[in-house]
């Protein structure tokens, strides 16, 4: 059994289609273990996505996630950070296959509606961020 993480972004909460999302990855027979809604500060943001500082998308990104509520919570299940990223879609919406969520939900490249771990790495690291 493997976790993650995901966070339904601003954009997903505020379209009010989190019920919907988390359809989608409980059907998909991932088991939800932790969730809550909260507001990041920019502060908050930019420790989250430290990675990308520097990069030109950063101040946008720390902006847009602390811009209003998101919900983060943790998948369990057996290969999840894999099956979380293929229920995801690619991070372009254009590009992303028919019936993942950012296909069926998601704007644009910027306002995706949902993140998810890359790594085993990454999920402990933003795990341990959430929820300690």
């Amino acid at each position: 059994m493997e976790s993650t993480l995901s966070i339904i972004k601003p954009d997903g909460v505020k379209k009010n289609i989190i019920g919907n999302i988390l359809k989608k990855f409980e059907d998909s027979g991932l088991k939800i273990t932790h969730i809550k809604l909260i507001q990041l500060t920019e502060k908050e943001a930019s420790e989250f996505y430290e990675m990308h500082d520097g990069k030109p998308f950063f101040k946008d990104l720390v902006a847009f996630m602390s811009s209003g509520p998101c919900i983060p919570f943790v998948l369990m299940g057996e290969n999840a950070i894999l099956r979380v990223r293929e229920i995801m879609g690619a991070t372009d919406p254009q590009e992303a296959k028919e019936g993942t969520i950012r296909a069926q939900y998601a704007d644009s490249i910027d306002s995706n509606i949902i993140h998810g771990s890359d790594s085993q790495d990454s999920a402990t690291r933003e795990i341990s961020f959430f929820f300690g």
